[in-house]
């Protein structure tokens, strides 16, 4: 209820020369690869209006002595339900009036809240045990679900944060001291998990204590109080990465210090608690701008702040360290939300393999070799361009690694003579070697066997992929950095491989993926930031470039693995459009029309993360069985999450791809 009837009623005041700080780029539907350095501008060049703030103390019949407050979003379910707060006596929900309608007893430190279908999730931190906590609460019958737990931190949780992706998986930001951080999923589907799962590390500032999350955008806003305010990915396949939102003086605008924090849509609010001023920040494109901030003389000293966006403005609510501790009011004041790229079809991994060996930036590129007559003990190969080459089951398990050195690229064809029969091909770019590293593919087991390499005249190897003539001819197209391509036909005398250098071609720029389409004779290559090119594969016939498709539009830099989908009637070109995490699938034949795009993202129920930074992928449109029967794509995973680890590769089915955009 009422009882502090004072209103103070704020003008906003210009109190420095605010800059238009380095920012943070808004994250394309799943993703923060487009994140570009900000530039600096003056504050007089922006709007200067002075948006009206009006306060009022406010003090609830319960938990007035409590730090930690979140104003409950606005959502159909919530009825009366209008704040909530945690305290050494419990969980609280209460209306705008101060009354409690919920109360949950207990000892818990900080919270957040996101509301769904049917009620809340609140997040915080049982004081007693020291372990994270989330609850549901059904505003139906008025009653708390049982609590799920995380382990307990060796570190103090300083705050909390919960962040919904496009997908609606619920996940969960902790904020430790000494700069810890941790990221964990822990609701998909309108359902808390029954365990929560690791997602990743975080690096945060060491003097952190608030953080705020925009949905919408996918970014983690977090303070350091004598630094500045600092934006990073949300999206469980971000880079680990930050950008500078505004400074403490005199590097950017904030007077004194940068304490708490709330996102609003299309903008930021940070509390300069010793200045007594709020900072306000407008996301302009890729950057966010400084605006005047918002004078709060008459609190003594305000800390915390939580928002929620209205028909008019945004309300309020400031944690005031004062006589009077809790201030509500609206400032009318609206953001212009900035622009939202068109969201991409998510499509759910079905496996994951086993990890490389090798740590960092290892896995590259795979290759998917089909079993004759048995298509579930079909195997996947996979380079760690670092050690060797791995092969994998259906099921993602590894069955064999071969420790041969740095290999780049694979691809493989079938009906090689070798040794006096027929073997099964697999071709990869030794990077140690500048060679192409032959292996024969037994026909009935799918094991694979070192039979040599092939030097080549090459300075730094990189991609490589295979085709094969009507004749049944095996050529290897090799490429370097510096964009020369140099295709081979592949044959062996006995035990001994050759390879004849029979064309020779170039791109302007770094290339990399290359795909051919044996049934058509095409060769498809990409130059990373340029282009998708096709020529005829044929070893006699001009290598003559014809555009497929440019970068712009869905295809974003850099153009990395090309997948070819093989159909009589209705062939698909894949491609990895690296710079923004998707993957682009156009007609395989002239004119090329794209068809759509496609993002791979995190399968909770599966316990696999999703795609970024892809490098290499690889189609199969055989029949393999069971979720397989259009067919496998099969993709390189940049980032592994949920636990971090080394890399691996991920396997999504055609069929998937297919009703998600609508293909015959």
């Amino acid at each position: 209820m009422m009882i502090n009837r004072f209103t103070l009623t704020l003008a906003a005041a210009l109190v420095s020369s605010a800059a238009l700080l380095g920012g943070c780029t808004p994250a394309e539907s799943q993703t923060q690869e487009d994140q570009g350095s900000g530039t600096t501008a003056n504050a007089s060049a922006l709007p200067t209006e002075q948006p009206r703030l009006t306060l009022t103390g406010w003090e609830p019949e319960s938990a007035g002595n409590a730090e930690s407050w979140t104003l409950i979003p606005e959502h159909a379910d919530n009825g009366d339900l209008d704040r909530a707060a945690a305290n050494n006596k419990g969980l609280w929900l209460m209306n705008d009036q101060g009354k409690v309608q919920a109360h949950l007893p207990g000892r818990f430190a900080t919270l957040d809240v996101r509301s769904h279908a049917g009620g809340l999730t609140l997040a915080s931190v049982n004081s007693r045990t020291a372990r994270p906590m989330l609850i549901r609460f059904n505003s139906q019958d008025q009653s708390f679900g049982q609590p799920l737990y995380l382990p307990a931190t060796q570190y103090k949780v300083e705050n909390l944060c919960l962040y919904r992706d496009e997908q609606e998986n619920l996940f969960l930001f902790l904020l430790g001291e000494e700069g810890i951080g941790e990221q964990w999923l822990i609701a998909s589907d309108q359902r808390l998990l029954d365990s929560a799962l690791p997602v990743r590390r975080l690096s945060m500032p060491p003097q952190s204590e608030f953080c705020a999350v925009d949905d919408q955008q996918h970014l983690l806003f977090v303070n350091e109080e004598t630094v500045g305010v600092w934006a990073y990915g949300a999206h469980p396949e971000a880079e680990l990465s930050r950008a500078a939102i505004d400074m403490v003086a005199p590097f950017g605008s904030i007077a004194a210090s940068a304490a708490g924090v709330t996102a609003v849509p299309g903008g930021l609010l940070v509390l300069d608690a010793e200045a007594a001023l709020m900072h306000r920040y407008q996301q302009t494109g890729n950057d966010w701008s400084a605006l005047p901030p918002i004078s709060l003389s008459e609190l003594e000293e305000p800390e915390r702040v939580t928002s929620r966006p209205t028909e008019n403005g945004i309300d309020l609510l400031l944690v005031n360290d004062g006589k009077t501790a809790l201030f509500a009011g609206e400032l009318q004041w609206r953001p212009e939300p900035a622009e939202l790229a068109a969201p991409l079809p998510v499509l759910l991994p079905r496996i994951h393999t086993d990890a490389i060996p090798s740590a960092g930036d290892a896995a590259d590129d795979p290759a998917i070799w089909v079993h004759p007559s048995q298509p579930e003990r079909s195997r996947v190969l996979g380079t760690d361009k670092r050690a060797g080459l791995a092969v994998y089951d259906l099921q993602g398990k590894e069955l064999q690694f071969l420790a041969v050195g740095r290999l780049n690229n694979v691809d493989v064809r079938r009906n090689f003579t070798f040794n006096g029969g027929l073997v099964d091909l697999a071709v990869a770019s030794n990077r140690d070697r500048n060679s192409l590293h032959l292996f024969a593919i037994d026909q009935s087991s799918g094991e694979l066997t070192d039979i040599g390499q092939i030097p080549t005249p090459l300075s730094e190897i990189y991609g490589l992929c295979l085709s094969q003539s009507p004749e049944g001819l095996i050529y290897a197209i090799a490429n370097s950095k510096s964009g020369r391509f140099l295709q081979y036909q592949l044959s062996a005398e006995v035990q001994q491989v050759r390879g004849e250098l029979v064309r020779e071609f170039a791109t302007q720029t770094q290339p990399e993926g290359c795909v051919a389409d044996d049934q058509r004779q095409k060769l498809f290559i990409g130059e990373e930031d340029e282009a998708v090119w096709v020529l005829d594969a044929g070893a006699d016939a001009p290598a003559t470039l014809q555009k497929v498709v440019g970068i712009g539009g869905l295809v974003k830099d850099d153009i990395e693995g090309l997948a070819f989908y093989q159909h009589p009637e209705h062939p698909y070109l894949v491609i990895s459009s690296q710079g923004n995490d998707s993957f682009v699938v156009l007609d395989g034949e002239a004119p090329y029309t794209v068809r759509g795009a496609f993002r791979v993202g995190l399968n909770a129920e599966g316990g696999i993360d999703g795609v970024s930074e892809t490098d290499g992928l690889e189609i199969n449109s055989s029949n393999l069985g069971s979720a397989w029967g259009k067919g496998m794509l099969v993709l390189q995973d940049g980032r592994k999450r949920m636990p971090e680890g080394n890399q691996n590769y991920k396997y999504v089915a055609w069929q998937d791809v297919a009703k998600a955009l609508g293909l015959d």
